[in-house]
């Protein structure tokens, strides 16, 4: 959601990349309708492995609880978003959490100088 967020209010001035230090086979179809309700269609996503060189390519890394699972390089803006897990909930349950994540999405664009888009 997170990604998704930064690429549809970044509009293309942000370059984002998503993956997970254990990623699940599919997207939760609970997260694609509750990014439909914003309107955002993520149903084409598939869920990625959090490589070391994503992590060093990038200029800030935001963490959703990985912990120790997740590459850590010296020098890097690491983030790290306590957020509940929204694996195995319902719609009603990831309404919450998304909303959250498009909070701080606002807020690290508006830190980062980018006008958020909507």
């Amino acid at each position: 959601m997170g990604a998704a967020f930064l690429t549809h209010l970044g509009r293309g001035r942000v370059e984002v990349r998503s993956a997970g230090s254990a990623p699940a086979d599919t997207v939760n179809p609970a997260v694609v309708e509750a990014m439909n309700e914003v309107g955002i269609d993520i149903s084409a996503e598939t869920p990625k492995v959090l490589t070391a060189m994503a992590v060093q390519a990038s200029d800030v890394v935001i963490t959703m609880g990985c912990g120790d699972a997740c590459p850590y390089f010296p020098g890097k803006r690491y983030l790290d978003w306590t957020l509940d897990d929204p694996a195995g909930q319902g719609v009603a349950a990831v309404r919450p959490i998304r909303d959250q994540i498009e909070q701080r999405v606002r807020g690290l664009l508006d830190e980062l100088g980018i006008p958020a888009a909507g």
